[in-house]
């Protein structure tokens, strides 16, 4: 088993956070279990879930079946769109679908901005962290924009923005937003699913170099970047192979290499948060 490393929450130097989690949608039913569960074996002790993935309950019975203390494995839901006039009781939802105490973090699933009520949504899970019910709270899918309404009209700023980020969209710009700010970037599809990398050069040059995979390089070069990815597989082999790559270090040259595949147009099916919504 590979023992995660942890880095400190850029909000919170006194938490310590896994550098890769492991994303579960769409695992679900006994089988979705068990894949959850091998991951937990394998070593990831932080899980992505949400309540449009319709997994919470398989994610909570896999860490009770797993053995591991509750509060070793960090579980991260989402507020569906539906739900941000609620997100206070969308957390204590969760809580209940997944029979926990607290929920580790929360995020907002998507900004949907043409609703505008994802302000109403920020200031519930405001209330939720107040009642204990999470530990923290923060956003998914956000634009620079979006986060400085919520801040400006709340001074809470989200812990975290888990958005779209892989080698053909790299998000310079919104990395520097979180930077400045002082929010931790997670990664969805962090391999770029069917448009994954792996035949690129950069990627293949790298995975020579290091005799590693070129999925290995790709998660790499997420943790160089400071990015948090979050990779699904519901094959134990590739969980392990994926949460070896922290193993892996990537010289300068080669992360800005693969950097330099991003183009405008990568997103993988036009998810602009200011347009795309989902409730």
């Amino acid at each position: 088993m590979t023992t995660t490393p942890t880095r400190p929450l850029p909000s919170d130097q006194q938490v310590q956070m896994p550098v890769i989690g492991f994303g579960t949608y769409p695992l679900r039913g006994d089988e979705g279990v068990s894949a959850i569960a091998s991951a937990i074996e394998a070593g990831y002790r932080f899980l992505d879930t949400a309540v449009n993935y319709r997994n919470e309950r398989e994610v909570a019975q896999a860490v009770r079946e797993s053995g591991i203390e509750r509060d070793d494995v960090w579980v991260q839901t989402k507020v569906p769109g539906r739900d941000h006039g609620g997100s206070r009781k969308s957390v204590e939802t969760s809580l209940s679908v997944m029979d926990l105490d607290h929920l580790d973090s929360v995020l907002i699933h998507w900004p949907n901005p043409s609703r505008d009520e994802y302000l109403t949504a920020w200031e519930g899970l405001i209330e939720a962290r107040e009642a204990g019910l999470v530990r923290h709270i923060g956003v998914s899918n956000f634009t620079a924009a979006h986060l400085d309404r919520i801040v400006e009209a709340t001074g809470v700023t989200p812990f975290a923005n888990q958005v779209e980020l892989h080698p053909l969209f790299i998000q310079e710009e919104m990395r520097a937003v979180h930077d400045r700010r002082g929010i931790l970037t997670q990664a969805w599809s962090p391999l770029g699913k069917a448009q994954a990398q792996y035949d690129a050069e950069p990627v293949a040059a790298a995975a020579r170099a290091h005799d590693c995979t070129p999925g290995q390089v790709i998660l790499a070069w997420h943790l160089a970047l400071g990015s948090m990815p979050l990779p699904k597989s519901a094959d134990p082999g590739r969980q392990r192979e994926n949460l070896a790559a922290v193993d892996i270090e990537l010289t300068e040259a080669e992360v800005a290499a693969i950097s330099g595949l991003s183009r405008p147009d990568g997103r993988l099916f036009g998810g602009d948060p200011d347009h795309h919504e989902e409730m």
